[in-house]
């Protein structure tokens, strides 16, 4: 894998845990599989606990080993990665998903935050970006190549301001209740950092920049509310 395509957004910092980090590794190329356990089998802080070829496969290695990331392909044979992200997050479980593959477009990244993944690396990451993206992930923080950050920040930017996604609305709707990121996420089966991410999709669209003006302003707009 060459240098400098992956970044994560946030938790450049995370520090190594004592704990060894469970991860399953999904992807229906066994060799691709094979190098990212060799990427990380020197890493002392990541154990990988099971390997999946499709979605359906990946469902039920995670419910039967709580790993506490899922790396996932997004296009397999089968179930697809977007379709099992959608299943773990319905089955209530509580492994964050980073997704890794070669697709950055709009049709691949979008389906797959909107299921709940935490984050979204290109498969030319390199090894110490795909330990951090992994570290950070289990910390609940987002994780994003930047061509991928790139191209959410221009959908942001060319959307209606005042047309919210159903999912933002979701969350939005959750905040005025007073519900924190946590909460929120837990009540529509997301990672607290797939929450942030929303919550900075709505902040941008509505032209705010906290939680207290996204409320006033989603009542202002009729978003909010009877």
């Amino acid at each position: 894998m060459s240098g400098g395509a992956g970044a994560e957004a946030s938790g450049a910092g995370v520090e190594e845990s004592a704990t060894a980090i469970r991860l399953l590794v999904v992807d229906d190329h066994p060799v691709v599989r094979d190098g990212i356990v060799g990427m990380v089998a020197s890493a002392p802080d990541v154990e990988v606990v099971g390997e999946a070829s499709d979605g359906a496969e990946a469902v039920a290695q995670a419910r039967m080993l709580a790993p506490d990331v899922v790396l996932m392909d997004l296009r397999m044979p089968g179930t697809d990665g977007v379709a099992a992200i959608r299943e773990l997050a319905r089955l209530g479980i509580p492994s964050r998903v980073v997704v890794l593959t070669t697709f950055d477009s709009d049709a691949d990244v979008l389906p797959a935050i909107e299921a709940g993944a935490t984050g979204y690396l290109l498969k030319d990451a390199p090894r110490e970006e795909l330990l951090r993206a992994l570290r950070a992930a289990v910390a609940g923080h987002a994780v994003l190549a930047p061509s991928v950050a790139s191209r959410l920040v221009g959908r942001v930017r060319t959307a209606d301001a005042g047309v919210l996604t159903p999912r933002e609305l979701e969350v939005l709707a959750l905040v005025a209740e007073g519900a924190t990121n946590r909460a929120a996420g837990a009540r529509l089966h997301l990672s607290e950092g797939t929450v942030k991410t929303h919550l900075l999709s709505v902040y941008a669209k509505l032209g705010v920049s906290d939680r207290a003006s996204a409320v006033a302003e989603g009542f202002r707009r009729g978003l909010l509310g009877g």
